[in-house]
C-alpha cells in the first residue's frame, strides 16, 4: 500500500532557521495533526513516500531536497505502536543519508512511556530502549508532549523538550466553566503534581482519588481525599487507555456529592472498548488532545471532545528553529 504524504515548503521567511530551511516531514501516525501544524507555521509538508511491501516491510523515500535543512519529523508512536516507531526510525535514516543538517523528532505521544522502570524481576525498561533507538537512528533532538514520567527526558542522550498541554486546557476551562465552582481532581496519587499545577493555574481546590490497581487495565476506587460536595470536578491526567480509572473515579466523585464530573486528558489512547465505556459512563465530558489521531469510534462518541495542540507544537517548532526559548511558553 502506498501512502504518500504531500509536502513542500512555501519558503515563508518567518520560518527560516538560523542555518538552512525548515522542513516538516510526517509519518502515517497522525497526518491530520501534521497538516494542522504545517498550516499554523505557514509551511507545506515535505513530499515523502512511506509505503509497505507485501510482507509489511516499511520503505521510505523523501521526494524533495533536504540537504542542509532543519527537518522536523512529526510522528506519534501510537497504535500500531511498533509500525509507527519503525516509520520514525526509517524516516530518520532516510533524512540523515539525504544530508539534512538537523533532524528533530516531534513525538506528540511517546509510546512505551509507561515502561519507564522495572516492575519486577527480569522485566525491561522499554522507554529507555526506545529512546536509545531514536538516538542511534540519527535524531539530533526530541520534542514531545506530557511524558508519562518526567525522568524519561533523561533516557535520551540528545536535547529533549517536554511540552505541556496545560496552557491549552486552562484556556478551554476558563472559556467554558465558572471557575469558582470547580475542583481539580487527580485520579491517583501519582498524578498529584500534574493536578496541583492545573489547580494553581485556575485557583481551584484539589482532591485526590485513592485507588488500588488489582491488575493491568483494571482499577478499583477506594476513597476520595477531599470534600467534593457541590463542586464541578475536573479529572486531570496524561493518558486514558481503557477508561476504567476515569469511569470509576467519576462514580466515586458523584457518590460523594460532586455536581458533575469532566475529564481533561492529554493522550486519548482509548484502546479496545474504551470509547463505548466512556459513552456509557457518568462522565459529563472527556476532553482529549489530538496528540493521537482519534478512531471513528472516538469521533462518534458524544461525550468525547478534541482539543487541538497544533498551535502549541507549531510555536515550539518555530522557537526551536529560531534558537529561542521553548520553556518560556509555560512561564
Amino acid at each position: 500500500m502506498l501512502n504518500v504524504v504531500s509536502t513542500t515548503s512555501r519558503g515563508d521567511a518567518s520560518m527560516s532557521a538560523k542555518n538552512g530551511a525548515v522542513k516538516l516531514v510526517a509519518g502515517n501516525s497522525n497526518p491530520v495533526l501534521a497538516r494542522e501544524i504545517g498550516r499554523w507555521l505557514g509551511l507545506e509538508l515535505t513530499k515523502a513516500s512511506v509505503r509497505r511491501f507485501a510482507d509489511n516491510e516499511i520503505f521510505v523515500e523523501v521526494l524533495e531536497n533536504v540537504r542542509g535543512s532543519d527537518v522536523y519529523v512529526i510522528q506519534s508512536t501510537s497504535y500500531p505502536t511498533n509500525d509507527h516507531l519503525m516509520e520514525l526510525l526509517i524516516i530518520t535514516d532516510a533524512l540523515r543519508r539525504a544530508s539534512a543538517r538537523r533532524i528533530t523528532a516531534v513525538i506528540p505521544y511517546f509510546g512505551y512511556a509507561r515502561q519507564d522502570r522495572k516492575v519486577g524481576s527480569r522485566s525491561p525498561i522499554s522507554a529507555k530502549l526506545v529512546a536509545n533507538l531514536i538516538t542511534r537512528a540519527g535524531m539530533d533532538r526530541v520534542l514531545t508532549l506530557d511524558l508519562h514520567a518526567g525522568q524519561i527526558q533523561g533516557f535520551f542522550d540528545i536535547p529533549t523538550d517536554n511540552l505541556y498541554a496545560s496552557p491549552v486546557m486552562v484556556r478551554d476551562i476558563k472559556e467554558r466553566f465558572e471557575l469558582g465552582s470547580l475542583m481539580v481532581v487527580s485520579p491517583d496519587v501519582g498524578g498529584v503534581v500534574r493536578a496541583r499545577g492545573l489547580a494553581k493555574r485556575i485557583s481551584a481546590p484539589l482532591a485526590i482519588i485513592d485507588k488500588r490497581r488489582e491488575r493491568a487495565g483494571e482499577s478499583e476506587v477506594m476513597n476520595v481525599i477531599g470534600d467534593v460536595a457541590g463542586y464541578t470536578c475536573i479529572l486531570i491526567d496524561d493518558i486514558v487507555d481503557s477508561g476504567g480509572t476515569l469511569v470509576n473515579a467519576a462514580d466515586a466523585l458523584l457518590a460523594n456529592g460532586a455536581r458533575d464530573v469532566y475529564a481533561y486528558i492529554t493522550h486519548g489512547v482509548l484502546s479496545g472498548g474504551a470509547a463505548a465505556r466512556i459513552a456509557g459512563s457518568k462522565l459529563k465530558e472527556l476532553v482529549i488532545t489530538d496528540s493521537i489521531q482519534p478512531t471513528d469510534a472516538v469521533n462518534k462518541t458524544g461525550n468525547i471532545r478534541l482539543l487541538s495542540i497544533a498551535g502549541l507544537i507549531g510555536e515550539a517548532i518555530r522557537r526551536t528553529a529560531a534558537e529561542q526559548s521553548v520553556s518560556s511558553l509555560f512561564d
